[in-house]
């Protein structure tokens, strides 16, 4: 059984997945799972051992079957606990060129393409919401 150990930061990778017209990929979290019903980018947990390239690679075709061609460190996002005892992630969001097809494993229940003018209609976990402001503030798309 894993340990929980919540005194330290998490390592999380975030990916921006795009598509053709510049949408983003945002999956739609099953109810059982950490976030339930809420959205978020694809991504988890950096496992020991593991670069994160090597994560986000990993978590990407584990959450929606895309095989990540290249990736891109944009920045990272320090998500401290809301509250105590709540996890304090260090998100590492990376944008990434994909090959495959979608095809979601059982953590989510929906996908979605969203521009900035969407956001406003999800309910985003994670903090997703303001790494995607970011993105899309950086590149000077409103």
């Amino acid at each position: 059984m894993e340990e929980k150990n919540l005194s330290r930061p998490i390592p999380v990778v975030r990916l921006i997945v795009t598509d053709s017209s510049g949408r983003v990929l945002i999956l739609r979290r099953a109810t059982d799972s950490t976030g339930g019903g809420a959205w978020c980018l694809p991504g988890g947990k950096i496992d020991y051992g593991e670069t994160v390239e090597q994560a986000a690679t990993r978590e990407l075709e584990e959450e929606t079957g895309l095989r990540g061609r290249v990736l891109r460190f944009l920045f990272y996002q320090d998500s401290l606990a809301p509250a105590p005892g709540l996890m304090h992630c260090i998100n590492f969001y990376l944008e990434c060129k994909v090959g495959g097809g979608l095809a979601l494993n059982p953590e989510s229940t929906d996908s979605a393409w969203i521009g900035p003018e969407d956001l406003s209609g999800y309910q985003i976990a994670f903090r997703n919401d303001e790494g995607l402001r970011r993105y899309w503030s950086e590149r000077g798309v409103r």
